[in-house]
């Protein structure tokens, strides 16, 4: 039962969340995420917040059942939206999962999932998810279908990754463990060209908007059961 796996305390997702310090706030981050509860979230498309969310040892955790109704995992977004940004979390999750980060995302009843208008840096466990871990552009700390890193360094299952998403005026920089993955710019057209060459170029939203929601995806039905994601020192700081 799902229950039963929040006890489950022996990976590294368990472990408290690293305080976001004085020095910090000096310079502008923001905390989205206050280590005790979901305040500032909802799920994608609802009021409140599906039932395999939930805060674990100071984490938003994902615990992932894959009989629960979609809503139940729908993807978590921001209350408040985002244009020009700097965001920074961690990550880990259990053995060959993955997930995603989103941003620019619009809620509307004409949209239907996050990824339709929101850009994606896709997260995935190393090891053995298949095929994202495997195959170019769907790589950890990848703009997913669109750009890949020059390199893998994602860590195995069971250890804190360090993300970075900068948004300033279209110019988007993915970083994932200290090394720059992606360096590109938004709506200009060569943008549109790459675009044009995948699955979203029949999503005529998809990436068109300059202001939207920041979302952590409820992950897909791959991995091994029971499928943790988790996530802390999720912080902010809003450019000019």
């Amino acid at each position: 039962m799902i229950r039963n796996r929040l006890k489950i305390t022996a990976m590294a997702c368990c472990l408290a969340i690293l305080p976001v310090h004085a020095t910090d706030k000096d310079q502008g981050w923001t905390p989205l995420f206050d280590g005790k509860t979901l305040a500032g979230w909802h799920s994608f498309g609802q009021k409140g917040v599906g039932k395999d969310w939930g805060v674990v040892d100071g984490t938003i955790q994902l615990q992932r059942d894959l009989k629960a109704p979609a809503r139940d995992f729908a993807d978590l977004v921001t209350d408040k939206e985002y244009e020009n940004f700097d965001l920074k979390l961690e990550w880990t999750m259990t053995p060959c999962a993955d997930a995603g980060i989103m941003f620019d995302v619009q809620e509307s009843p004409k949209y239907h999932e996050t990824w339709e208008t929101g850009p994606e840096m896709q997260i995935a466990d190393l090891v053995c998810t298949k095929p994202d871990s495997y195959t170019l552009y769907e790589r950890s700390g990848d703009l997913f279908d669109l750009i890949s890193s020059d390199i893998e360094n994602v860590k195995e299952h069971g250890n804190w990754n360090a993300v970075e998403i900068i948004v300033d005026h279209g110019h988007v920089q993915f970083f994932q463990n200290g090394h720059k993955t992606v360096d590109t710019t938004l709506w200009t057209p060569e943008w549109n060209a790459l675009v044009a060459k995948t699955k979203f170029a029949r999503m005529p939203d998809f990436a068109r908007f300059h202001k939207g929601h920041v979302s952590l995806q409820g992950g897909e039905d791959k991995g091994i059961e029971p499928i943790r994601i988790s996530y802390r020192n999720i912080r902010i700081k809003e450019l000019d």
